[in-house]
């Protein structure tokens, strides 16, 4: 019965956390909370190491087609000079750039982000400061496409994604702020930050790959974590494709409205 229910314990973390993940509610925040409202110490870098990896499956199979239409582009242009393929290979060279930045202030300051901002009290305050932004953007209708992208704004965007390296902000919610409020489409800016959590995701992967594989635990928890990861990757596919249609309709004020309410309560009562 206590290894069934950790299955069940471990299904249903990996469905909130890979729900979390797409959408602008800073999933790391929210883990933060249910690790404190339930007292689970025993999730650390293994259990979000597989379900990053979850939702890096989702978004690739969601955005399949734009990858491999860029791979493609990319390495013909970089050989051939192929006029055809210099967009994408442009708009990969941004994703690069713009991947510096939490690259840079992840390896510069992760003991002292950890330290700092791991008390839910700070988590409550990030998470209303992801709010404000979310709701100063929720009229706002760029119209720059993946072509008229610029290296400012792919370093802007890279050090919007730096700025989530702070549990409470959300990184697809201030990768998404950033682009839109140097004037990107809404899909453009969409496209842009997903694709720029993959090299994050698999840096992050690269990194805890060491601290998997000597975790003393993981020959027991193997399943649950696997178990864990195939839910994140549903519940990941199924936000995202979510998020799509409500970034389409411009509704993002719902997202703002709820990082007040639980920045609220978690600083208040939590």
């Amino acid at each position: 019965m206590n290894e069934l229910w950790i299955i069940i314990k471990y299904f249903l973390l990996g469905l909130f956390q890979g729900f979390t993940e797409p959408i602008p509610i800073s999933s790391s925040g929210h883990l933060l909370f249910v690790r404190n409202f339930f007292n689970l110490d025993e999730l650390g870098i293994t259990f979000e190491g597989f379900v990053n990896f979850g939702s890096l499956i989702a978004v690739l199979i969601i955005y399949r087609q734009d990858i491999i239409r860029m791979a493609i582009n990319s390495f013909t242009f970089l050989f051939t000079r192929n006029e055809k393929g210099k967009k994408d290979f442009f708009f990969v060279l941004l994703l690069v750039i713009a991947t510096l930045p939490a690259a840079i202030f992840g390896l510069l300051f992760e003991d002292w982000i950890s330290e700092t901002f791991s008390s839910v009290k700070m988590v409550g305050i990030t998470l209303f400061i992801t709010g404000v932004a979310l709701w100063i953007i929720r009229n706002i209708r760029g119209n720059k496409q993946d072509g008229d992208l610029t290296y400012k704004d792919a370093i802007i965007v890279g050090l919007a994604q730096a700025a989530a390296l702070m549990p409470g902000i959300s990184r697809s919610g201030a990768t998404i702020v950033a682009a839109m409020l140097l004037g990107m489409k809404q899909e453009t800016a969409l496209r842009f930050s997903f694709l720029l959590y993959i090299p994050v995701s698999v840096g992050t992967m690269v990194f805890s790959v060491s601290d998997i594989v000597q975790n003393p635990n993981f020959d027991t928890m193997f399943i649950p974590l696997l178990i864990a990861l195939i839910a994140a990757v549903i519940a990941s596919y199924y936000a995202l494709k979510w998020f799509m249609g409500i970034m389409a309709r411009g509704n993002l004020k719902y997202f703002a409205w709820y990082c007040f309410i639980v920045g609220i309560l978690a600083f208040l009562f939590l």
